[in-house]
């Protein structure tokens, strides 16, 4: 009896190190960010510590990609008694987090950037042919208000749920757009930067490849069901 084979059956897949070099590509690295993805793999971590690990990385990758945002000086005034200058983002900032893992990626987001607003889409994959399909979004009809808006996915696989809610983004809004994510195979990095070439991807690791389901190694299983306790 012949096996049946994957939705990816056929279907080419960049190198990792073809990839790993493009320029609008950060990952991490850094001994913290190694640790807590290591946690992030392990099949015995817990859903509470597996949630909190990707509070964490999360943190790690907002410091990332907000590094180069310019900013405002202000005056505070200090427990001294004297005012001191200081600085607060130029720039309005917003997240747009894929349902349901992303939802894991937003207490930071509250947390470091109180200011900026989150909105949600829900995209599900078709596992049996690798298609995102949309059921959700409240994004808004413009974005006047905003100048930076970063998406939010655990998993970057074949790249097809991102780039739904990249494309959504862009039909409102045309400023500066992030995704950031906590691993990402080489074909979702590459199918999403093609996409825009404005883009920028943030991961906290750039994994191997897809096996021929379409999920990725050494990957770390089904964030939503590890968060949620759902698996």
């Amino acid at each position: 009896m012949s096996q049946s084979l994957g939705p990816m059956s056929g279907r080419e897949q960049p190198s990792r190190d073809s990839v790993a070099g493009m320029d609008r590509l950060s990952a991490l690295n850094h001994p913290l960010a190694s640790n807590l993805v290591t946690l992030l793999r392990d099949t015995t971590t817990a859903p509470p510590q597996f949630e909190t690990a990707i509070h964490e990385v999360t943190r790690c990758l907002l410091w990332k990609a907000t590094q180069e945002e310019p900013v405002d000086n202000i005056d505070v005034s200090t427990f001294s008694g004297s005012s001191l200058s200081g600085t607060r983002f130029s720039r309005r900032i917003a997240a747009f987090v894929i349902l349901r893992a992303g939802l894991s990626m937003a207490p930071p987001v509250r947390t470091l950037i109180p200011e900026a607003p989150i909105y949600q889409v829900g995209i599900k994959r078709d596992e049996s042919i690798l298609e995102p399909q949309l059921y959700y979004s409240n994004l808004p009809t413009s974005f006047t208000n905003i100048d930076h808006l970063m998406i939010l996915d655990p998993m970057l696989a074949t790249g097809g749920s991102a780039r739904m809610a990249l494309q959504l983004v862009r039909t409102v809004f045309t400023g500066d757009v992030s995704f950031l994510g906590l691993i990402g195979a080489p074909l979702g990095v590459a199918t999403l930067l093609e996409t825009d070439p404005n883009l920028r991807v943030y991961l906290a690791s750039l994994d191997e490849r897809l096996d021929s389901n379409g999920y990725i190694v050494p990957g770390l299983g089904d964030a939503g069901d590890r968060v949620f306790g759902t698996n």
